[in-house]
Parts: structure tokens; sequence; C-alpha cells
């Protein structure tokens, strides 16, 4: 795991001041890769590439840039190539001559071997850079769900920059750093744009793509290529006879052997568990593969309604774990702890479930531990969530009675009024360019729709002039493939697309590597690897929710790790306390609200309206209804981080 930067550019660059400029970008980055730095500075072709190290395989010989043994090629990595062993035996038998022991290192085998189609091959969590001196060609590279990031910002058709964070772009001399207006409406209502980002003139290279730069007649050339995508089945495809226990034991045959190169390290790996299916089920196969105690990390909140700390530590003393509890208050959730997981994120997040996920990657780091296993995307393969349920009951059981599938939406509905407002919206809402796209529009966008309808009129009376004929929740949808939804039922429609925005756009970002890089820590997400992915497209939405039992296929295939008490619950979205739930906690927002959103500061931006957000605050402070309450602390997290987004980036 590491930190990535560089610029490419259409003509030659001053190689006195490349590398002041690089190393600012590199600083940037120390935090993603703190045990080695080194650089590849090409001034007559334009190019510097730069990466920051974290080492977690071949400690001692693994630094880079990595070249080819005739240095054609040079590469930067940020991530890790799993099946790499086998990957460097054909390599080496083929008469390739490989110099290091990184699993970095077979990228540029298989280039040479397969050109473009290398990327079939290439099994793991990664964001790389690829340099071709005979073509004059670079290429940047996205892992097939996006685990880890990569940004970039061209300039003047001329100049190429990227980073594995935004900091690392904005660190360029040519790109001015602004938040995008648009992206500031979306970072208000949670759901951004996928491909975007919360700044002007910088995008990322989406999951599962490839971009080529070219460069000719003074300008770059840039084709993004994608080179894999979640796809499911359609209805006609699908067998008409299916047999549970083959999908049961090739969902568990595919999920250890993800478990098992991902244990792959040459420093300790530890697991992350929560009071869910997907961490302890990941604990209890790594046990058995480990055939020894595993270390395992848990959150516990001072709120017994969002806290599974008790279920965790059940898990934990079956399988003999060594258990560490990060016990988390008020003091811990906000303050300095939020301000800086913003810094780390670089986008708005509606819970601080970022901020406990940034102190327990600090603890995995305080015990000496540089990676961990984590239980991420298996709501997204196997119908997890309270949204894609209700998606399956109100649009995908038409051979079910009417008064059945009324009887399990009034469950989910009871089963989930915590999160309500947050994760469910108490009324269903629809869009029409939703339901062109899909026939319906997804449960899970409904709330950030209504999340939307109180945030616009928070904005600058310039910005909501400007984006008038602007609409979010369109140009949302009119980054989906079509084509991926046609004929497919409607519970694979509300996971692709919950998949296509949300995964990326907030799970594995203030959820995952932007707040366990922070501390240097490398998270390892199982259940995303691409071949456990094609299985799970492949099990029928009845097996995935059977009746009321979300992720039926994955509860039976790990049913033998499971305590009975885990096996038999109900999906509970992992979530910190919202800041209404107790005094603490709304003392503790007090004081961000007091630093970040007072009317002078808010005038400073530029991009929300002063008295408009002094009266949302004060409604905040008087509501007293839960389901209100919930949404309106969703937004008041977003205006907060849009503030100090500005004061951290853009403020001069």
């Amino acid at each position: 795991m590491c930190g990535i930067a560089g610029y490419f550019s259409a003509s030659e660059i001053d190689p006195d001041s490349t590398s002041a400029v690089l190393d600012g970008m590199l600083d940037t980055l120390h935090h993603r890769g703190p045990d080695a730095r080194d650089a590849h500075i090409d001034a007559k072709r334009g190019l510097a590439m730069g990466h920051t190290r974290l080492s977690i395989n071949d400690l001692a010989g693994g630094c880079q840039p990595l070249y080819s043994d005739d240095k054609q090629l040079v590469l930067t990595v940020n991530g890790e190539f799993y099946d790499f062993k086998r990957h460097r035996s054909t390599l080496m038998a083929e008469g390739q001559r490989l110099t290091t022991k990184s699993d970095s290192e077979i990228a540029l085998g298989l280039y040479r071997k397969l050109g473009l189609e290398f990327t079939e091959a290439l099994r793991g969590e990664f964001a790389f850079v690829l340099y071709d001196v005979a073509k004059d060609e670079l290429i940047l590279v996205r892992d097939r769900f996006g685990v880890r990031p990569l940004f970039f910002s061209i300039q003047n058709d001329d100049t190429l920059i990227w980073g594995s964070e935004v900091k690392a772009v904005l660190a360029h001399p040519k790109v001015e750093p602004q938040l995008d207006h648009q992206s500031v409406l979306h970072q208000l209502m949670q759901t951004i744009v996928p491909g975007t980002s919360c700044f002007r003139g910088v995008q990322q290279v989406e999951p599962g793509h490839l971009v080529r730069v070219q460069r000719r007649n003074g300008k770059l050339h840039v084709h993004a290529h994608r080179y894999w995508d979640l796809d499911f089945p359609t209805l006609e495809e699908r067998p008409a006879q299916v047999d549970a226990r083959d999908h049961i034991e090739r969902i568990r045959d595919e999920l250890i052997r993800a478990i098992v190169f991902r244990l792959e390290a040459d420093v300790p790996v530890g697991c992350y568990l929560s009071g869910g299916i997907d961490s302890c089920c990941i604990l209890g196969l790594a046990t058995g593969a480990m055939q020894s105690p595993v270390k395992a990390f848990t959150i516990s909140f001072d709120d017994d309604a969002y806290d599974e700390a008790s279920i965790a530590r059940e898990m934990a003393e079956s399988m003999d774990a060594d258990q560490e509890v990060i016990h988390l208050k008020a003091e811990d959730l906000y303050g300095e702890n939020f301000v800086k997981t913003v810094w780390h994120a670089e986008r708005s997040f509606y819970n601080t479930l970022g901020v406990a996920k940034y102190l327990m990657s600090q603890r995995v780091h305080e015990c000496g531990y540089k990676t961990v296993i984590t239980g991420e995307g298996a709501d997204e393969l196997f119908a997890g969530y309270p949204a894609l349920k209700r998606d399956m009951f109100l649009h995908g059981l038409h051979e079910e009675s009417p008064e059945v599938r009324a009887e399990l939406q009034a469950a989910l509905d009871r089963s989930n009024q915590l999160f309500k407002g947050a994760i469910l919206a108490e009324e269903q809402a629809t869009h029409p360019a939703w339901n062109h796209l899909c026939g319906f529009t997804p449960s899970w966008i409904q709330p950030w729709m209504a999340t939307l309808d109180l945030a616009r009129p928070l904005i600058s009376q310039d910005l909501q002039q400007e984006l008038r004929d602007y609409d979010p929740i369109e140009a949302i949808a009119a980054k989906i493939d079509p084509q991926q939804l046609t004929g497919r039922h409607p519970l694979d429609k509300a996971q692709y697309t919950w998949s296509k925005c949300q995964l990326e756009g907030q799970i594995l970002n203030w959820g995952g590597d932007r707040v366990d890089m922070a501390n240097s820590m490398e998270s390892r997400p199982a259940f995303l690897d691409h071949h456990l992915a094609k299985a799970a497209t492949e099990v029928p939405p009845g097996l995935r929710i059977q009746g009321n039992i979300e992720k039926w296929v994955l509860r039976e295939a790990v049913r033998g790790v499971l305590p009975e008490v885990l096996y038999k619950r109900e999906k509970f979205a992992f979530m910190a306390p919202p800041a209404h739930t107790d005094a603490s906690k709304k003392a503790r927002v007090e004081a961000l609200i007091s630093e970040y959103l007072n009317a002078s500061r808010v005038q400073d931006a530029g991009v929300l309206d002063p008295s408009a957000v002094t009266a949302f605050v004060e409604g905040w402070r008087s509501d007293k209804d839960p389901v209100s309450l919930t949404r309106k602390d969703t937004l008041l997290n977003h205006l907060l981080c849009v503030q100090i987004l500005h004061q951290q980036f853009c403020h001069s």
C-alpha cells in the first residue's frame, strides 16, 4: 500500500523545478507511505512519477518506481496484486527477468506479455500508473470496485496531473484549488456523480477503468476504457432450475480463496470485527486458514442502540481471537478528529462512522499492524442493505400476493425505525430519470432526494442562480450504463446502481481506504474479490433475499463459523450515534458550528447562504421529531464538512 503522484506533459519540463514540485505533491501523501520515497523524472519526455511506500511485501527490496529489465517500462503502484507468486513463476518460466520479490512487479511482466489485456490477469485492490517509453504513452489503471483511489486533472490539454488523493493534485502549481459548485450540492445531499470530486477540474479514474494518455502535436490525448463491470445475468440468461447447494458451496469456496490471498503479507494481518455477519465470517474463516488466533479490532459506541460490541465479543471469544475494543464517546467523534477525517476523506460524510473508522485505524497502527482484512462489499454482493430489501419487496416479488409483500415491507419498516431519515426514506419518492433507467426509483437514493430538498435553499443565492437548471438526481442517473440494467431483475438493478454510486463514493472512501491510510494502515476487503463478485452475481435474487432474510446464501455458506445469534440476526446498519441522541454530542457539535458555520466564515467561503444556514441550525436545535432530526443531523454534518473543506484546501 502506498501513495502515488506525478504529472505528464506534452512538452519538455524544467528539470530544475520538477523535483521540487513532485516533492511537494508527495509530501501530502506521506501518511500513505512513510517507509520510503522515490521518483522517476524524465524531463525530455515531460514525465515525473513519484511514490511513497508503506512496506508490506518484500520489505527490503520492493521500493518504487519499478522498471522493466530494459528500462522501457516504468511503474508506480498503490495497493496489492494477489496470486502474484503464481504469476511470477509463470513469467520467469517464460523467460522474463524479475528483480524484486514484490507483488507489484508482476504488472510489468503481464503488460509486456499481454498488452492492455493485462488487466484481466490482475487480482486485487490497486491503482497504478505505467509509462511505456517506446510508445510514449502513460496508462492509469484503477481496480474493479475502486477500493484504491486515483485522481487526475488535465490542465490546458498539455499536462495531466495525478495523485492517490486530491490534495496531491492540488499541490501542483497549475491546479487552482476551488470547490466545484455542482459538487457542493452533491456533497450536501450525500450522493456524488461517479467519477467526480469536490474540486473543480479534478476527476477520478473510475473503478474498472483504464485511462490511456498519448502525446501528439503538442497536446495530450486522453482516452478512458472500461475493462470490467459488475455484470448481472439477464433474466433470460438465468437457468430455470436452481440448486441452492451449488451456489452455497461456490460462494464459500470463492470467499475462502479471497481471504487466503489477503492473508499473504510479510507483516502481520489482523481483522476488523463488528457485530455483523460480514466481518464475523471473515474472522472465522481467517482463523481457520491461519490455524491460530487472529488479532481483531472492534469499535464500541456509548449508545446501546448503536453498539454492536457485545456480539463482536461473542464472535471473538468463539474464535479465541485477541480482541482490541476501541471505546468511543462524543469527545472522540467530534472536534479535532472530525476535522482531520474531513481532510483525509476530501468529501463530506453524513455520519461520524468515518471518524470512528479513522480512530480505529489509529489504534491498529499503534498496535503495530499495517494491514487488516475487512467485510466491506458483502452487502453490495448479497443484498444486505435495508433499501435493497425494500426494492425486492416492492418490485421483485411479483409471484407473491400483495398481502405477503405488504407484510414483509411492514416488518422491514419496524426493524429499521432507528435509521429512518438517513438510510431509508419514510415515504416513497420517485424521479423520472431513475424511473426511465430502472423502471422504478431505487430506495437507496430516496432519502438523499429528501435531503436535497432541504439542502438546495442553503446554498448561496449566486449558486442557486447558477444551478437553477441543474438536477443532481438526473446527473447521477446519467452516469449509469443502461445496458447493464436492461433485462435484469429489480434486485440486480438496485444492487448495481448502489454499487456504482455509494460503494465507491462513500463506503470505500470515508468508510475505507481514506481513513485507514490516514494512519498508514492498509485495509483488504475480501468480499470485493472479482472472482467472488462473479459468483455472487450468478446467485438468483431469491437466494440473496429469501423471505425476510437478507444475504441468505452467504449466511448458509458461513453458518459453521457464526454464533447462532449472529446467524439469525437481521442486518443492522453500522452507524455512529447521531448528534441529537445525547447532550454531550450536541455540545461538541455546537463547538464545530460556532467555528465553521458562523455567518462570517460562511460568507467568506461563498458557497452557502449565511442567513439560511443560521435558520437551519436553529431549526435543528428546536426539532423534536426523531426522523426529522436524523435527516437534519446528516445535513448538518455535510454543511460542516463543506465549510471545513473550503477552509482546509481553498482558503487563502
